[in-house]
C-alpha cells in the first residue's frame, strides 16, 4: 500500500501512525490535526525511527494532502466531558464530521474511509450519508477490539492461546454489544462442548461476566491511565492490513447493513469479509433467536440516536 492518511493526532491517531509504520504497511503516512505542532511532532518522532524499520515517509500535512491516499483513517473528534450525556457527545462529533468529511471527500473520493472516532457506529453511518461514498468504502473499526478482548478473556479462563479461540462480539461498539456465544469455538468445537470435556464452568453467569468484562474494559483502563490507545491502534492496524494485503479476512467491522439479520439502514458490527475493496461481503451467520433479538435491540438504540440528529 502506498499511502495512508490519519486525521487526528491524539493518543489513538499517533499510536495508529506508529503501529502502521512499525508493521511496514504503507510507504507514506501523513498525519493531519488541527493542532499542527502536535501532528508535526508526532510525525518527526516516528520518522526518527525509520532507519531502524521498513522504509516509510511520515509527515504532517493539511486536508489537501489526503490526495492519492489509499486509506483515510479518522480518529479526530471531541471527548466526553464530565456531566455530558452520550447524546451531547454524539451531536458534537456529528458537527465536527459534517464540517470535516466534505473537505476530505473534496480531495479524495477513491480512498477507503476507516472511522475510529466514537461513537463509531453512529459516525460510520453519518460519514456514509454525508460523503455519498460507496457503502463498501466506509468502514468503522466497530467491535474488532471488543472481539479481541473477548478472546483474550476466554484465553485467560481456559489457559489457551487466544489465537486458537474464534468468536465475535457483534452489534454496537458500546453497552448494547452482544457476545455471539453460538458462533464461539475452540479447536472446532462449541464453547459448551469444550467446557464439558475440559471441566471448565460455562454457565449463564460465567458468560454474563465475560461480556460485562468486555464492555467495561475501556472504563477500567481509562480509570487507571486516562485513555485507551495501544490495543485500539493494533485493531486499526489489523483492518488496514486486511485491506493492504487483500486478505479477505473476517473481522467484525462496522458497516452499513441492508437486509442483513433483518436489519436495514443502520451501521453495526457483524462478521464481514475485508479486502482491498473495503467491505467485500457482510456475512449473515446463523445466530440464535436470542442473539438476533439482542442485535435488533442494539440496532434500534442506534436508530433512536440517529433520529435525533439533523443529517
Amino acid at each position: 500500500m502506498k499511502k495512508v492518511s490519519i486525521i487526528g493526532s491524539g493518543f489513538v491517531g499517533s499510536t495508529t501512525a506508529f503501529t502502521i509504520a512499525m508493521n511496514g504497511l504503507a510507504e507514506e503516512i501523513v498525519i493531519i490535526d488541527i493542532n499542527k505542532d502536535k501532528a508535526y511532532g508526532d510525525a518527526l518522532d516516528i520518522s526518527h525511527g525509520v532507519p531502524l524499520m521498513s522504509p516509510v515517509e511520515v509527515y504532517s500535512g493539511e486536508f489537501s494532502d489526503v490526495k492519492d491516499s489509499d486509506i483515510i483513517i479518522i480518529t479526530a473528534g471531541a471527548n466526553q466531558k464530565p456531566g455530558e450525556t452520550r447524546l451531547d457527545l454524539v451531536k458534537k462529533n456529528v458537527s465536527i464530521f459534517k464540517d470535516m468529511i466534505p473537505k476530505l471527500v473534496k480531495y479524495n473520493k477513491d480512498a477507503i474511509y476507516l472511522i475510529v472516532t466514537n461513537p463509531v457506529d453512529i459516525l460510520t453511518y453519518v460519514t456514509l450519508k454525508i460523503s455519498g461514498l460507496p457503502k463498501n468504502k466506509v468502514i468503522g473499526s466497530g467491535t474488532v477490539l471488543d472481539s479481541s478482548r473477548y478472546k483474550y478473556l476466554l484465553s485467560k479462563h481456559y489457559g489457551i492461546d487466544p489465537r486458537n479461540i474464534h468468536g465475535y462480539i457483534i452489534g454496537e461498539h458500546g453497552d448494547s454489544e452482544i457476545a455471539a456465544w453460538s458462533l464461539t469455538n475452540i479447536a472446532g468445537t462449541s464453547i459448551d462442548y469444550f467446557c464439558n470435556i475440559c471441566n471448565h464452568p460455562c454457565n449463564g453467569q460465567f458468560k454474563e461476566q465475560i461480556l460485562n468484562d468486555v464492555r467495561n474494559s475501556a472504563y477500567t483502563i481509562i480509570n487507571k491511565k486516562g485513555a485507551t490507545y495501544y490495543a485500539v491502534a493494533v485493531a486499526v492496524k489489523r483492518i488496514v492490513e486486511c485491506i493492504a494485503r487483500d486478505e479477505k479476512s473476517i473481522l467484525t467491522v462496522s458497516s452499513y447493513l441492508e437486509n442483513k439479520y433483518g436489519l436495514k439502514d443502520v451501521a453495526l458490527s457483524v462478521p464481514t469479509i475485508v479486502g482491498k475493496n473495503g467491505v467485500e461481503e457482510v456475512l449473515e451467520l446463523p445466530l440464535t433467536e436470542q442473539e438476533k433479538n439482542k442485535l435488533l435491540d442494539s440496532a434500534n438504540i442506534m436508530k433512536d440516536i440517529i433520529s435525533k440528529l439533523e443529517l
